[in-house]
């Protein structure tokens, strides 16, 4: 039975207009796509953008609206460096790699689509409030550090130099001068105009019930819509992916772990952030429509799309604890999405069956993975080759005896 989940909103940001129009589905008698993309989220139109542009028939296939699971509930910050904790030491690579990536990535959806993305390159903070956090904070900076990491030290009084708002409890923090960030809701609007620029179908409120096999090979999908035949399927389905209606005899390690976010209005009265800050508890990434977003909750509740008051409280009070004008903001939008987390919390990537790949898993690094993604992926359908960043990042890694360390040199 299909599961009919969407995140919840009350006032989630918008972008820029565009057609609301959806596709409609390929003619059986018109004959097979090149590839059909199963989800257009961020990832799946990133790819489904990149095929297209190479001159194939693509078609993205969306079971909601395009974005709907995670890809507008997400904050939009590329953030190898500040993200980077513990055991992340195999995933850096794929990381520094996309956001080297991010852009020429850029450059071409703003030129391709006519929309700006609000790409912001102001850097980010990483604060300490209190004694303990800046020990917690030094380990981290080692860590950093060890990983070759360009971050950077700085005192409390130094940040808030930089950002007079915060409170002077702000004692210590590492700035990330290459963590940039994007406005989700302009990247989703820009991917979906450039996609269909290119002369890619984007088919939403549709979804896929099954995969058509013949021979041995994925083939196509079947649909609430009719049968698309495809010489190749990618699964970019984010949270859904490990549902396991559609390919049972896989059992992909990917569930969906909630986040609520808030959007908050700066105004001159309360203050501003020029900076994304994070501290131990929220992030807070500043918009170029004014707006503070201040996220996320981490929940371990399924699909369960509900906001609650008790997340509501923890994003604010972590807010407040280093940025008093929070008290002074108009709250502008509540939502929730499901983050598509595998089991080691890095994406699965790379062909699973033949005729499939999967494109799934990014947790909370889809936007700084997206670029990388995109390429690995279609370097993989058009030329048969596997990007040598992305190898260790393929299904075979959850197997008995393996890892994705194992995988790593």
């Amino acid at each position: 039975m299909e599961t009919r989940v969407h995140a919840q909103t009350i006032g989630r940001r918008s972008g820029p207009a565009t057609d609301p129009e959806s596709d409609r589905l390929p003619e059986r008698a018109q004959g097979a796509i090149d590839v059909a993309v199963i989800g257009a989220g961020l990832i799946g139109l990133s790819i489904a953008w990149r095929l297209a542009k190479a001159g194939l028939a693509v078609a993205a296939i969306e079971r909601a609206k395009a974005g709907d699971g995670a890809s507008l509930a997400a904050t939009g910050m590329l953030a190898a460096a500040a993200e980077h904790e513990p055991g992340g030491e195999a995933l850096l690579p794929l990381c520094l790699a996309s956001q080297r990536l991010w852009h020429p990535f850029r450059d071409e959806l703003e030129a391709e689509s006519g929309l700006t993305i609000d790409y912001r390159r102001e850097g980010t903070f990483v604060i300490a409030l209190g004694r303990d956090e800046v020990e917690r904070l030094r380990f981290r900076h080692d860590l950093q550090r060890r990983d070759g990491l360009a971050v950077e030290w700085l005192s409390g009084p130094a940040i808030r130099a930089r950002e007079p708002g915060l409170r002077p409890t702000v004692t210590a923090g590492l700035f990330c001068a290459d963590d940039h960030q994007v406005d989700p809701a302009r990247v989703m609007a820009a991917l979906r105009r450039a996609f269909r620029a290119a002369g890619g179908r984007l088919v939403e409120e549709t979804t896929v019930t099954a995969l058509l096999r013949e021979g041995g090979r994925v083939a196509g999908v079947e649909t609430s819509a009719g049968t698309v035949r495809a010489g190749t399927v990618v699964l970019a389905s984010g949270a859904w992916a490990g549902e396991g209606s559609l390919v049972p005899d896989l059992a992909l390690p990917v569930r969906p772990l909630k986040g609520q976010s808030v959007a908050l209005q700066m105004t001159p009265r309360s203050g501003s952030l020029s900076h994304v800050v994070w501290t131990e508890q929220v992030h807070m990434a500043p918009k170029g429509d004014g707006s503070l977003i201040v996220g996320a909750t981490v929940e371990e509740t399924g699909f369960d799309p509900h906001l609650t008051a008790g997340g509501l409280y923890a994003l604010l009070e972590g807010a407040r604890r280093a940025l008093p004008g929070v008290e002074e903001m108009r709250v502008a939008g509540i939502w929730s999405g499901f983050r598509p987390t595998s089991d080691d919390d890095a994406p699965i990537l790379g062909e699973a069956l033949p005729g499939l790949v999967l494109a799934v898993g990014h947790h909370r690094n889809g936007y700084l993975l997206a670029p990388v993604t995109a390429e690995a992926v279609s370097t993989l359908i058009l030329r048969g080759e596997t990007l040598p960043v992305a190898a260790p990042f393929g299904l075979a890694r959850f197997a008995p005896h393996h890892s994705l360390r194992s995988e790593t040199p």
